[in-house]
């Protein structure tokens, strides 16, 4: 009996021991450790992600042989061959970056998917591309793609909105890593001072993205990605001077804060104070302007790679255009005719998944505009409050991948016009179901449907207004 027992147990460890090897390796790009890499085994459930440092570690293997991937977002996946018969040191995977058109993108379904899968047309943008023609901010560089036009609403204070095939600004939503903290009153100005170098990418839908996004962007809209602090270099510095006298300076850098948090760093200063009257109509042909901006984000280490990051930036800009005699001593008179604006303004976003076992991510962000400008004489004071939060359940069943979601916008407006006699708040909860059918290897089918709710409600409940919007579009 007892030489029985001894025979199950030294077989137990042999078997135990036939599959208990390990893979050790690392991912590089460009002869560094690249960190939060996909590293699994094809066909099965076995996988990880690579350390701060690109290093990897697969476990309790058997014998065989396997195809091993490292992926990760914006690079070319790399697939190996592997025999295992004993334990594997010193694996490498060389990645190389992806400029192909099966880029990652997320604006078309709240998700990440390959731009080739993506039931919407998103058109992609690096910051590159923009490089190629300097501007000192992105509203001014989105002139050089086709069919999106930032259109100057005044020809004195230089002040506008952006047209996406023809229509007119209120129509195109912008977001800033899929959040909509820009709107109205700061379309302009939320899209300044965003350094080129702390963007990872532009990506802009023409066309209606209603039942995802809202009314706002049944022309299209505008989602500028940020990067995380991870991807980005540890110091940065980018600067122009033009000949009209401008100057531009994009400057920052990351640090790793303790063992779980990275922190990245980014400021933008822009500087035009030549006054020119080419025309010789008194007037300044270009707006005088003198702005910054400073923008940190923080991106948490979490267990099982969940996501947790939280970004904030704060805007000032003092600009102004008008008679070349004028000058700050002349604000808000008559004597001598300038447009001065001052803005302030600040941001904050975030994104935090759930510690459970679903793909449920928590977005919100928020943002607080003020604005004091002055046209001649007229003074016109506004500020502007957007709060939001999004709930978004993605859920994979079968063939369906589904995507459920709850949001709540959150809008004041207030202003020293007769046309706003008390300030407005405006509520807008909505609901939206999203699902992927795969038919097929090549057929995929999406529905999405929206369902918004609209409370408008005035100070001292001078009056209430609900209407109710239901949208349904298939791809």
């Amino acid at each position: 009996m007892r030489l029985s027992i001894l025979l199950f147990f030294l077989l137990n460890l042999s078997l135990q021991a036939q599959n208990n090897y390990e893979i050790n390796g690392r991912v590089i790009y460009e002869n560094e450790g690249l960190p939060y890499v996909s590293v699994y085994i094809n066909g099965t459930t076995i996988g990880t992600t690579t350390d701060d440092y690109g290093n990897f570690k697969l476990t309790r293997l058997s014998k065989g042989t396997y195809q091993i991937t490292a992926s990760f977002v914006g690079y070319k996946t790399v697939s190996k061959k592997i025999n295992v018969t004993a334990d594997i040191d010193g694996l490498t995977f060389n990645l190389e970056f992806d400029d192909s058109l099966d880029e990652i993108v997320v604006t078309g379904t709240l998700k990440p998917v390959s731009r080739l899968e993506s039931p919407v047309p998103v058109e992609i943008y690096s910051p590159a591309f923009f490089k190629k023609n300097p501007t000192p901010n992105i509203f001014e560089a989105l002139q050089n793609v086709n069919g999106v036009r930032p259109q100057l609403n005044c020809n004195v204070c230089n002040t506008g909105d952006i047209h996406i095939n023809g229509l007119e600004g209120p129509y195109t939503s912008v977001l800033i890593d899929g959040l909509p903290t820009v709107s109205g009153l700061s379309t302009v100005y939320g899209l300044s001072g965003i350094p080129h170098s702390l963007t990872e990418q532009v990506e802009i839908v023409k066309g209606p993205a209603s039942s995802l996004y809202g009314s706002e962007a049944v022309g299209g809209l505008i989602n500028i990605i940020t990067k995380l602090p991870e991807n980005a270099p540890i110091i940065f510095a980018d600067s122009y001077v033009t000949g009209w006298g401008e100057f531009n300076l994009d400057a920052g850098f990351k640090a790793q804060i303790g063992e779980k948090a990275t922190m990245l760093f980014g400021s933008n200063y822009y500087n035009y104070s030549n006054p020119i009257d080419n025309n010789n109509d008194n007037f300044t042909d270009v707006t005088l302007q003198d702005r910054i901006s400073v923008f940190n984000k923080w991106d948490f280490k979490r267990e099982e790679n969940r996501t947790f990051s939280v970004a904030g930036r704060f805007f000032y800009e003092d600009r102004w255009g008008g008679e070349m005699q004028w000058n700050k001593n002349f604000r808000g008179g008559s004597e001598i005719y300038g447009e001065s604006i001052y803005t302030k303004r600040y941001e904050f976003l975030g994104i935090y998944q759930l510690p459970i076992d679903e793909n449920v991510n928590f977005q919100f962000s928020y943002s607080d505009h003020d604005q004091n400008s002055v046209y001649g004489n007229t003074p016109y004071l506004a500020q502007q409050r957007i709060g939001f939060a999004q709930l978004i359940w993605d859920k994979p069943l079968k063939n369906h991948d589904l995507l459920f979601g709850a949001a709540m916008r959150y809008n004041y407006y207030n202003d020293n016009t007769t046309a706003t006699i008390k300030a407005d708040e405006i509520t807008i909860p909505s609901l939206f179901v999203q699902d992927e059918i795969t038919l097929s290897v090549w057929i995929k089918n999406y529905q999405a449907a929206n369902h918004q709710k609209m409370v408008i409600k005035r100070t001292e409940d001078e009056c209430e207004k609900i209407t109710t919007e239901e949208e349904v579009e298939t791809f």
